[in-house]
């Protein structure tokens, strides 16, 4: 079985990007369920009870049983509608009561075309998918296809396929393999599923050989002619894709092993296609080159935030990458170096780094351009990366000090995008939420990853000056963020603001949230200055740096810079102590121990 890609749907969708028309979907009971329809053998079970109840059977545990020992046959579909109804009009309607709403189920969003159909409707649009192989004998896909505008070929039995227009020539080809509801030839029972009509087979051997293809609610476990088609395909000119919720069936591995497939794990069919469809939409938009890894995902969340509507795939998009990142996290947790030399610790710096870069980059995006409804989907990725931070305790205590670090990141990259909006007050109110740490005290967010306490973490101070360059530093934490990481990451979010000095501006609203943590009154931070004594709370770059130092005395002595830091109630909101601040670290650089 092939591994599945990090991202799937981004290499799905620049695969389709690329080699339009190629990829043909198939599509099985599954991609209906969230529209409410039953399966066919589920429609076959409830007419064997319409029957046995109307027939004064009562009620019974084993339908099929019972069935079987009345007729001497297994259940088929359409000698039950014969049983139940006189006349075509008569099956039409018990037909349509399964598979078309009523007026409550449509006000209830029931039996109508699912976000996967819709989905799917707008790559057929876009050029992007020509062929729909379908199990289901419900008319989703033919409903979201002409909301969009198009008129697909269907064939649902020999004869409509004798007078269909050729596959080559059409827009859009639906193959429905079983059959349509309103014909009472649907295929239901394992004799009906064990062959196909030649033309059908012919069609499915070219469809299988020729295309790409993506399976999504089937399960390979029935259908034995589908499955013989799958088996007996002689080449794999392009990707197979398999959906799958949990892991697949042994007959469904089978299959997926015939096929090398790569098995796309965890998404249900409307989140994998609606993702799939609006990264082709946003491909297109950009042009992006592939591959598209962090750079689709960032492009996506800036079309999501634009549009109040995309909020569940907004959640979607965050959720996902914050998986990911813990998924890939945490073998790094538990499993800590082998050694202690300098390499040791630098590698592994340099792993969380990589590994969380896509989530990090992503928060500066929503910090950026977010209006506060990203803000809970940030705050839960946090704590989940903390939390799988702190599950493990074992071991050297610097190296446990360090697993915060994918945490400490995620944090200042969304607190640097909040800076560089000017949302102040969401900053401060990032600071200030609690964090429950296991065998610690609760403290805040700002707290407990301010530069200060990270750069300090137990025997980590000496190791972060391992780095190259920062054998002497007095800030060799900070620096890598603001001379490394921050440079980085800052084109996302940044425009024409220089990186260093925004991830500076985010340490000196730190600090100063951190002061009033430590209960540092403005009488209490008076005597500090006076006694020369700021250097024992301050920490990080604004220690030392008399550019960014001196920057900041002029700009917070204005009202753009000092109203809306106030307003937002850092410094206590008082003006009087913004300015003793800024006057004890121009000091401190001055006289720069």
């Amino acid at each position: 079985m092939t591994a599945t890609a990090p991202d799937a749907t981004a290499q799905i969708a620049f695969s389709m990007f690329e080699n339009k028309g190629v990829y043909a979907v198939l599509v099985g009971s599954g991609v209906s369920r969230s529209a409410g329809i039953q399966t066919g053998w589920e429609i076959t079970m409830e007419l064997v009870k319409r029957w046995g109840i109307a027939t004064g059977a009562g009620d019974q545990d084993d339908w099929v049983s019972w069935y079987v020992a009345q007729t001497s046959e297994q259940p088929n579909y359409s000698k039950l509608l014969e049983r139940l109804a006189a006349t075509q009009t008569e099956r039409r309607a018990i037909i349509q009561g399964f598979l078309e709403p009523n007026e409550q189920e449509a006000e209830d969003g029931l039996k109508l075309p699912t976000r996967a159909h819709r989905a799917i409707a707008n790559m057929v649009k876009t050029g992007h998918i020509r062929v729909i192989v379908t199990t289901n004998f419900d008319r989703l896909m033919e409903n979201a296809l002409r909301d969009v505008g198009i008129e697909p070929s269907v064939v649902s039995s020999a004869d409509s396929f004798a007078g269909a227009e050729p596959l080559t020539h059409s827009t859009c080809y639906i193959l429905k393999i079983h059959g349509d509801y309103k014909d009472a030839r649907i295929l239901n029972t394992d004799d009906e599923l064990g062959d196909y009509p030649p033309a059908f087979n012919t069609l499915l051997d070219r469809i299988i050989d020729e295309f790409g293809l993506i399976v999504a609610g089937w399960s390979g476990e029935w259908d034995h002619a589908l499955r013989a088609a799958f088996i007996r395909a002689p080449s794999r000119r392009y990707p197979t894709y398999w959906l799958a919720r949990g892991r697949p069936s042994e007959r469904g591995q089978e299959l997926i092993t015939q096929r090398r497939a790569t098995v796309v794990n965890g998404l249900d069919a409307d989140t994998f296609f609606d993702d799939l469809s609006f990264k082709l939409e946003t491909i297109q938009q950009s042009r992006l080159p592939n591959p598209a890894g962090i750079e689709l995902t960032l492009a996506m969340a800036k079309r999501f935030l634009a549009k109040p509507e995309h909020r569940i795939q907004l959640d979607d998009l965050i959720t996902a990458q914050t998986q990911r990142s813990l998924t890939q996290l945490t073998p790094l947790f538990t499993s800590p170096p082998q050694g202690d030399a300098p390499k040791d610790f630098t590698e592994r710096v340099v792993s969380y780094e990589a590994t969380i870069e896509p989530l990090a980059r992503l928060c500066a995006v929503l910090g950026r351009w977010g209006s506060g409804g990203e803000y809970p989907l940030v705050l839960d990725a946090i704590k989940g990366l903390y939390a799988a931070s702190q599950k493990e305790q074992s071991g050297w205590q610097h190296w446990v000090s360090l697993k915060s670090y994918p945490a400490t990141l995620v944090i200042y990259a969304y607190g640097m995008g909040l800076v560089r909006a000017e949302r102040l007050t969401e900053l401060r109110k990032l600071f200030s939420t609690p964090l429950i740490a296991r065998h610690e005290i609760p403290s805040t967010i700002g707290e407990r990853f301010a530069p200060l306490y990270v750069e300090a973490g137990i025997g980590l101070f000496e190791r972060w000056r391992m780095f190259e360059g920062q054998d002497s530093s007095t800030t060799p934490f900070c620096n890598r963020l603001a001379e490394v990481l921050a440079p980085r990451w800052a084109p996302d979010f940044a425009g024409l603001h220089d990186a260093g000095l925004l991830y500076e501006r985010f340490e000196f609203l730190s600090f100063l949230f951190f002061c009033e943590t430590r209960l540092i009154s403005e009488e209490s931070l008076i005597d500090i200055i006076h006694n020369r004594k700021i250097r024992t709370i301050a920490g990080g770059r604004i220690s030392w740096h008399s550019e960014t130092i001196n920057r900041f005395a002029h700009e917070y002595a204005t009202e753009e810079f000092k109203a809306p830091t106030l307003a937002a109630g850092f410094a206590f909101g008082s003006e009087n102590y913004l300015s003793q601040m800024l006057e004890g670290l121009l000091g401190l650089a001055r006289f720069r121990f």
